[in-house]
């Protein structure tokens, strides 16, 4: 049997940055394991599976190399964007996503993919092993969330230059941490993240984290809107927007490689 499938570059319109993704529109049902199968052998943070359930309804589910996971941003932008421009969704009408964080919608608003997701609340607390440094760069606060922490470091400058041990990073995480910290005059805030838990030492571009970011930094700052940078070295940049409990995220994506899969 064969599965068409496509990488697409998110939270970027430029070629071979931000973070790709694989999407994978199944023709009908798909077991688990063999997702998982492709997704080791697509190797990359996140593959995406979709199966259609209605005009403009999905199922969805996001694979890392090594595991599923519960919410994927990048990925799921990836999908919607998929469907736009292969025209299985008309780019006016909203798309929704049947997932395990519940019900995600998604639509394009003026050239972006506006996702609706949930927020993911954090906790102010100091991490026990990553309490004050972080591989030599202060830490000057911290948080809490289901699987991964927060660490803000004290610039973006000491953020970028920021070199994990990884075998010491996975022994002192669940799933993975992010670093953060204030921005400049061109983005709010700053951050990476580090999951080799999740078999991705560092994620390019990070949605889901970044619903963690907005509630940790509007705790600390009040603010409801942010212009965020993730400082990978393929990098990626996306806008947020804090609405009650749940959040906005715009991005751009742009399609590297289709073709099709022999299962």
């Amino acid at each position: 049997m064969q599965l068409p499938i496509v990488t697409i570059d998110a939270f970027t319109d430029t070629p071979f940055s931000g973070n790709p993704a694989a999407v994978c529109l199944l023709p009908g049902p798909l077991a688990e394991e063999g997702m998982q199968l492709i997704a080791a052998e697509m190797n990359l943070s996140e593959t995406a599976f979709l199966q259609q359930t209605g005009p403009t309804e999905f199922k969805l589910k996001w694979f890392t190399p090594e595991k599923e996971v519960d919410l994927c941003g990048h990925a799921t932008l990836a999908s919607a964007f998929m469907l736009y421009i292969e025209e299985v969704v008309d780019e006016n009408e909203e798309i929704s996503f049947d997932t395990k964080s519940g019900v995600l919608k998604v639509k394009m608003v003026e050239g972006e993919i506006e996702m609706d997701f949930p927020l993911l609340a954090t906790k102010e607390e100091s991490h026990p092993y990553f309490a004050d440094n972080f591989f030599g760069q202060k830490i000057v606060g911290s948080a809490s969330l289901k699987g991964n922490w927060i660490l803000e470091l004290e610039s973006f400058h000491q953020l970028e230059y920021v070199e994990p041990e990884f075998h010491l990073l996975a022994m002192h995480s669940d799933e993975g941490i992010i670093i953060t910290s204030k921005g400049n005059e061109n983005f709010d805030i700053y951050s990476r993240y580090f999951a080799p838990n999740l078999g991705i030492n560092e994620d390019p571009v990070t949605g889901f984290a970044h619903c963690a970011l907005i509630d940790y930094w509007h705790k600390k700052e009040g603010k409801t809107k942010l212009n965020a940078y993730q400082a990978s070295k393929r990098e990626g940049d996306m806008r947020l927007e804090l609405i009650g409990e749940r959040v906005k995220i715009l991005g751009k994506a742009v399609k590297i490689f289709e073709g099709f899969l022999e299962v």
